[in-house]
């Protein structure tokens, strides 16, 4: 699953609510005594056939399941299904073409079925059960991976909603299958299945496994039949049903398919395409061929998650589906795309045996992401990646988390920057210590020796260790069963008369914990390297290395792949050279990011024009958005470059970043490029002209934000752009506007970080109506952020942004009744008061 982190406002917001979350387990430690490790099997599944129709009216599903199993080991009298939420109305044993009552006991969440006799290991049997799925009816918490955990989702089902289609999808991690299909509901669980749907014959179905028969019925629905004969999780069931446009690729003679909405049939293949390359890729990389019989991507309405990797139908949420102008500007999806993909094989193809060792799935389906852009896009692009990922864990406030942890307060908690981000880090770590080589194959090793089955990180260690003959327990205790990470404090000591330089490395963390970290020190002298390979193993070691020259730089950390904070204490000269020699994306980041806190240097300014035109489009927004336009000097030698960035960059979101810091500028020949601008074939570029425009002629800009918005072009990054434009003009009448657009963006970093400009627009809304909408709207935001902890967040901006601008003015309103009533109203809904005034 590629779990949806929003956005973070500042680093003090990402303080405030790590103090919460440690505030909140503080007050609730009864489950640090709890042990949650792999479940105690005593059946096993075997096979699972359901056979299904759907009640839209009602969102009820009205299903029938035959359900083989076998006692793991020991006899058993005695079955104990999940079936959350359901009307049973009969359970029943399979004998033949007959059946024969049994007797169950039903709390309405586990099913208790007293067997007809007592089973031994090897001999299987077949339940039967009909029954009803309520799933708006099952109270069951989400987390910061999945937003809720209904199991099965009813999608506009009356199709009351004008612009939103009818649909119906499944979410079964972690435990939600059972709601709508009674099982074992257990991450150490497999078995091979058929799905059976009958639904409206308007709709296409998507299954895990082929389609074995469609069959169409005299009453206007259709019968499609769902065949996996490969063993996997019951988490991994699921169907898909809707109006969808079906795009037909191929991978080796396998189908390889896109399920879109028609709209987007055009522009499937630009979003998909790469799907037959990844699959090459992986296959390569693991020394597996992708092993399932299919592969389907589907999209899904306001699906609770960022994508799910459903054996051979991954579910994606509605952000995957970007128009052709998106497109232009990168495609933001294809990263969840590759994410989805490998979990076919981490995570699918080999389980994590319990939720306690979610990192053995989720760390190599992020890690994913950094070997495909590498491999797609060059290094720089996958060491971008991988740092984005290091940033995401190190703001996360984890570290006091192991990465394999048996005491947590939820199985939801598991799906976090620990299981996700830092195992990534952690793998990239490994790899970079053992080989590319030896790393693919004891991926192989380990997938091959556990396929079709549950693992753990143990399996992945006893891998390891058998392709290198190295013990790897000291690697594994320290990542996998420890937490937190090194603090490093690096100085450099040089003494001329001896010819030397003293490389000290202290790690400060104050855990007390010391890490023991294999890397490479390279020493310089011009393009000149000299590497050393070092084992840091102390609180504070010293290397000492000769020289005939002094070195004009010492490169801790040579290939950059630790995962660490660190103060390394290089002189501007020493980052300049590591820019122009040392090379890689991190180390010209970090000299692009020194330069950036010294600009009154001039040499600190020389870098920065250098970074401007930098090889990778990333870096040259990073040095284009950070520019110290106080600086006159700087400001006046970088103009001609950010125009020419402006114009004629190849990359649109470069273009854009130029176009946005030439805001800085009061030059009115660039009013020509904003005005072209907003009209450019790409979103980023539009946007940040309009934006520009906006600080230029805020009448102009306006008026033309509200024929884009009325044009129904707010897609990408135009949307942004376009909601600060009206939002920042204060204008009443587009209030309905405002609140829609807001309303409507799906869950995302751009709607995180839109929230506070939102907020600052309601405190300045006059119209008692307009405004409650608004706060319904922030409201509806809230309730989708509870998962992730942030609902207090959202208060906080509700209270400081609105609730007291209007209190204060409050005294001289002209209209006290119906700013009181405006007051009343939020305070209701801040306080949960549904119903408000």
């Amino acid at each position: 699953m590629k779990k949806f982190l929003v956005g973070v406002l500042a680093l003090a917001t990402v303080q405030q609510l790590t103090a919460q979350d440690h505030q909140a387990e503080a007050q609730d430690t009864s489950w640090k005594k709890e042990y949650r490790g792999s479940y105690t099997i005593i059946n096993d599944l075997v096979h699972t056939k359901v056979d299904v129709k759907f009640d839209y009216d009602k969102s009820y599903m009205y299903g029938k399941a035959w359900i083989t199993l076998k006692p793991h080991f020991y006899p058993t009298d005695s079955l104990t299904l999940d079936a959350k939420g359901m009307d049973i109305h009969k359970v029943a044993l399979v004998k033949g073409t007959a059946t024969s009552p049994l007797k169950y006991e039903y709390d309405g969440m586990n099913l208790d079925i007293k067997l007809d006799k007592t089973y031994k290991n090897g001999e299987t049997y077949t339940i039967y059960i009909d029954y009803t799925s309520k799933p708006n009816e099952v109270k069951v918490q989400g987390s910061a991976a999945i937003t809720d955990a209904k199991g099965l989702y009813f999608i506009n089902p009356k199709g009351e909603e004008k612009d939103k289609p009818t649909q119906i999808w499944t979410q079964g991690e972690t435990e939600a299958t059972s709601v709508w299909c009674p099982t074992i509901d257990k991450p150490n669980m497999k078995t091979t299945q058929e799905t059976i749907m009958t639904v409206p014959a308007k709709y296409v179905t998507l299954s895990n496994g082929k389609m074995v028969s469609s069959k169409k019925n005299a009453d206007g629905t259709r019968t499609d039949t769902w065949k996996m004969d490969l063993p996997h999780a019951p988490y991994l069931f699921f169907m898909g049903v809707g109006d969808y446009a079906v795009i037909k690729d191929t991978w080796k003679g396998k189908e390889v398919n896109y399920y879109v909405e028609h709209e987007y049939a055009p522009v499937a293949r630009k979003i998909f395409g790469n799907t037959p390359e990844m699959m090459t890729f992986f296959s390569k990389l693991t020394g597996i061929e992708y092993p399932w019989a299919k592969y389907s991507q589907m999209t899904a309405r306001d699906y609770v998650s960022g994508a799910m990797e459903n054996t051979t139908a991954t579910l994606h949420q509605e952000s995957a589906q970007q128009d052709a102008r998106e497109l232009i500007d990168g495609n933001s999806w294809e990263s969840t795309i590759a994410h989805e993909l490998f979990h076919h094989w981490f995570g699918d193809y080999v389980t994590a045996e319990s939720w306690s060792n979610l990192t053995v799935n989720e760390s190599f389906a992020n890690y994913s992401e950094t070997l495909w852009d590498e491999y797609k896009y060059g290094k720089d692009a996958g060491d971008a990646q991988n740092y984005n990922d290091m940033v995401g864990y190190l703001q996360s406030g984890s570290e006091k988390k192991d990465l394999v942890r048996f005491h947590y307060p939820d199985k939801e908690a598991m799906f976090d920057a620990v299981s996700y981000n830092k195992g990534g880090r952690i793998l990239h770590m490994l790899r970079n210590y053992v080989g590319n080589d030896a790393f693919s194959k004891a991926l192989n090793i380990y997938l091959t020796e556990n396929k079709f089955q549950a693992a753990e990180a143990h399996n992945l260690r006893l891998a390891f260790e058998k392709v290198t003959g190295q013990d790897m327990n000291w690697y594994f205790n320290q990542w996998y069963f420890g937490d937190g990470h090194p603090l490093l404090d690096i100085d450099y000591v040089y003494n001329e008369n001896a010819k030397s330089v003293q490389v000290i490395i202290k790690q400060t963390q104050k855990t007390g914990k010391v890490f023991i970290l294999p890397i490479a020190i390279d020493v310089y002298n011009g393009a000149k390297k000299e590497r050393y390979k070092v084992w840091v193993k102390n609180q504070a070691d010293t290397f000492t290395f000769k020289y005939t020259t002094r070195p004009e730089l010492v490169n801790v950390d040579g290939d950059k792949i630790l995962l660490t904070v660190k103060k390394d204490n290089k002189t501007l000269d020493n980052y300049i050279h590591q820019y122009k020699y040392a090379g890689l994306y991190l180390d010209r980041r970090e000299a692009i990011e020194f330069a950036q806190k010294n600009q009154s240097n001039p040499k600190a300014q020389e870098l920065l024009k250098l970074a401007l035109k930098d090889k990778y489009f990333g870096l040259r927004i990073l040095a284009a958005s950070k520019l110290d336009f106080k600086n006159d000097d700087l400001k006046a030698a970088a103009e001609p470059i950010l125009a020419d960035l402006a114009k004629n960059d190849p990359k649109s979101t470069v273009r854009a970043a130029a176009i946005a810091a030439l805001g800085n500028y009061d030059n009115p020949a660039y009013n020509a490029i904003y005005s072209k601008g907003i009209n450019d074939s790409s979103y980023s570029v539009a946007g940040a002209s309009l934006e520009n425009l906006a600080k230029k002629d805020k009448d102009a800009a306006f008026a033309a934000a509200k024929k884009i918005a009325a044009s129904g072009q707010l897609k990408g990054a135009m949307t942004e752009s376009i909601f600060k434009v009206l939002a920042q003009s204060g204008d009443e009448s587009s209030a309905a506007l405002v609140t829609k657009t807001f309303d409507d963006m799906p869950l995302s970093n751009a709607k995180f970080n839109l929230f506070p400009v939102f907020c600052n627009y309601l405190a300045n809304v006059n119209n008692t109506a307009n405004f409650k909408k608004g706060v319904d709207a922030t409201i509806a935001f809230r309730q989708v952020l509870v998962p992730y902890g942030y609902e207090q967040m959202v208060n906080d901006f509700l209270t400081n942004s609105i609730l007291k601008k209007k209190e204060a003015a409050l005294a001289t309103a002209s209209d006290k009744k119906a700013l009181q009533d405006q007051i009343d109203y939020l305070k209701a809904k801040l306080s949960g008061d549904k119903k408000g005034f």
